[in-house]
């Protein structure tokens, strides 16, 4: 079942009088088909064009759908012969931030990325999504492994931010992002990132310093999440959509400042309404972008990356 957003009303009245229309064709002698094509054409013509128009602010509630796609359903539609790997030989296995080997049609590939869950039990177990110490960590020892390897890296990156809690500043949370994100710009493999859902802060920095960064259509990416933002500048979470749209969080904003290098596109109304298409989307574009980075050594790789960050501070 599908789960609408505030701005999503007049589809789903359309879409529930098109399931009550179905439910009553089996009545004798009521011809519903002329009446159920009309209203169908109707409800799809108003999904494409609500969803062509969005805000900044909308996408961001759309990249935080509830039924969005999230990284165990990328695994299963997309990748092959997943093989977890888990902890950091340090502390503990932070469930928030999952990794391990995978195939990606024959391209054998180190597949990290961050795990919201889908419901309270998953939620939970997974931290929503905000990785701790641990998780980074896990996730420096992965990309290790792929430079020694020599397999390609993919990131998934879903995040809020990383975990604020007390427990994860003691244990070096700041230093654990950094090293994540260091050992992203030294990785002698190449590495293509990908924002599914929402980047934020210095939690998706850390799994998407890469050479090729990739942005699904209604994702998000923002040094900060809009209500932070505007709690910051206006005192008040009320003024989010006008914080989102000044920060640009969007990947067509992001792709005009150069931040990302390609818009990955999502089935008209989202991801969660086709996970399917959204998934058979993402491989392809992986594809195509690690058949690019094939044959590049490890000194153009980094220098890739390099010039990548040095050109946004122009």
């Amino acid at each position: 079942m599908i789960s609408y957003l505030e701005f999503e009303k007049p589809v789903a009245e359309l879409e529930k009088r098109i399931a009550d229309l179905r439910q009553s064709s089996g009545d004798e002698g009521v011809d519903i088909a002329s009446e159920l094509q009309r209203l169908e054409a109707k409800s799809s013509a108003l999904l494409q064009n609500t969803y062509a128009t969005l805000t900044p602010w909308q996408k961001t509630q759309v990249a935080r759908h509830p039924g969005r796609p999230h990284f165990r359903d990328y695994v299963e539609r997309v990748f092959e012969e997943f093989v977890p790997l888990g902890g950091d030989r340090t502390y503990g296995d932070d469930q928030a931030i999952l990794g391990g080997f995978a195939r990606l049609n024959s391209r054998r590939v180190m597949l990290i990325g961050h795990e919201k869950g889908h419901d309270t039990e998953t939620r939970v177990r997974h931290n929503f999504g905000m990785g701790k110490p641990e998780g980074y960590r896990k996730a420096i020892r992965l990309m290790d492994m792929a430079g020694r390897f020599g397999l390609p890296v993919v990131t998934l990156v879903d995040t809020s931010g990383a975990f604020p809690g007390v427990e994860a500043e003691e244990r070096g949370q700041a230093e654990a992002i950094a090293r994540a994100t260091e050992a992203c710009l030294a990785l002698p493999v190449p590495m293509v990132a990908v924002i599914v859902g929402e980047g934020g802060s210095g939690g998706a920095v850390a799994l998407a310093s890469a050479e090729r960064v990739l942005m699904l259509e209604h994702s998000v990416y923002s040094v900060i999440s809009p209500e932070g933002c505007a709690s910051i500048l206006w005192r008040t979470a009320d003024k989010a959509p006008d914080a989102a749209e000044a920060m640009k969080v969007t990947a067509q904003h992001l792709l005009d400042l150069g931040v990302i290098d390609r818009i990955v596109a999502e089935p008209v109304g989202g991801a969660h309404r086709d996970k399917a298409a959204a998934a058979a989307a993402l491989a392809a574009a992986l594809g195509e972008e690690l058949d690019s980075l094939t044959g590049k050594d490890a000194q153009t790789l980094r220098r890739m990356r390099e010039e990548r960050f040095l050109q946004m501070a122009d």
